[in-house]
């Protein structure tokens, strides 16, 4: 009798494991979420804390920096950025899911969810994300720590090789943007501009309203001319600034091109450091670059250049 007694115990503690296995418990919010109760035709969301749905939301939800909390029924998609999608028993979602940061949680072992729906999830990250979207001036002036001087110092160590492969590489093509640069700046950054919103308005207009191989295209076009750009036309800023403070500042090397690179280098990525000016700082650079990518061809005064 003993013995069965220790083998029932035995059976009943495995079968609760095997329950609990099969459904872990759900995470809880820290905080009282916002409660959204009877039936919304509307898109329903939260900024800065969770979102429960008790009742009906016909059209979506989203959470920016906290959690969606699905106890009713949302007809349309969930997304939660910087928390987790948690659909309890009973509830239902129609449309898709979308995490980034979190995870996707559901009490049914099979969700009711609609067969043709997605869940796209990027696990992640979820406390940072959380308290950007909770305390977005943060971005604008970050944490002086160990890890961010770190990183920054890392920062400057990869735009220096970087910077030397490509001079090393192609000597004369960033000679020629830093003559073009140091000659034409003003004309360069005007033109890095009107670049600047001829793609970021003309390229979403394509992608609508263009048939699909000619919008992939130009898509494809777009992201390479960024991409080259923001190599190339960072690499040309630096070595030019670099060379201004060789001759204004510097006593030390100033016939040393590495000299040159590392003193620019050093100095953008401490002005892109700063608090509150870094957005405007990196904006500069990304339409300088963008500007010294489409003057490539564009012929200075090479007479000028050489007196210089």
């Amino acid at each position: 009798m003993i013995l069965r007694f220790w083998l029932l115990l035995i059976t009943l503690g495995c079968m609760q494991y095997a329950t609990h296995a099969q459904n872990p418990s759900l995470p809880q919010p820290a905080e009282s979420p916002y409660i959204v109760d009877g039936v919304s035709d509307t898109i329903v969301y939260a900024v800065g804390h969770s979102l429960q749905i008790n009742g009906t939301v016909k059209n979506g939800a989203i959470a920016l920096g906290g959690d969606v909390i699905v106890r009713g029924v949302v007809e349309g998609d969930v997304a939660a950025i910087g928390g987790s999608v948690i659909q309890l028993e009973g509830a239902r979602i129609g449309g898709d899911v979308m995490v980034v940061g979190g995870a996707y949680h559901h009490t049914d072992q099979i969700p009711n969810r609609d067969p043709k729906a997605m869940t796209i999830m990027y696990a992640g990250y979820e406390q940072e994300l959380r308290n950007i979207m909770r305390n977005p001036k943060d971005l604008l002036a970050p944490k002086w720590s160990a890890s961010y001087i770190g990183f920054r110092l890392l920062a400057v160590l990869f735009w220096f090789i970087v910077s030397l492969a490509l001079t090393a590489a192609m000597p004369g093509t960033i000679s020629r943007g830093i003559a073009r640069l140091q000659l034409t700046s003003l004309r360069v950054a005007v033109i890095g501009f009107i670049g600047t919103v001829v793609i970021g308005i003309g390229l979403p207009f394509a992608l609508r309203y263009l048939p699909a191989p000619i919008s992939a295209l130009l898509g494809l076009m777009a992201l390479l001319l960024i991409l080259i750009a923001a190599l190339f036309g960072r690499v040309m800023i630096y070595a030019a600034t670099g060379r201004w403070l060789q001759r204004k500042f510097l006593r030390v090397g100033r016939s040393s091109e590495a000299v040159a690179l590392l003193a620019g280098t050093i100095f953008w990525i401490t002005l892109s450091s700063l608090p509150y000016i870094w957005p405007f700082i990196v904006a500069l650079i990304l339409v300088t670059s963008l500007g010294l990518a489409l003057t490539a061809r564009y012929k200075v005064g090479w007479r000028r250049s050489r007196e210089a």
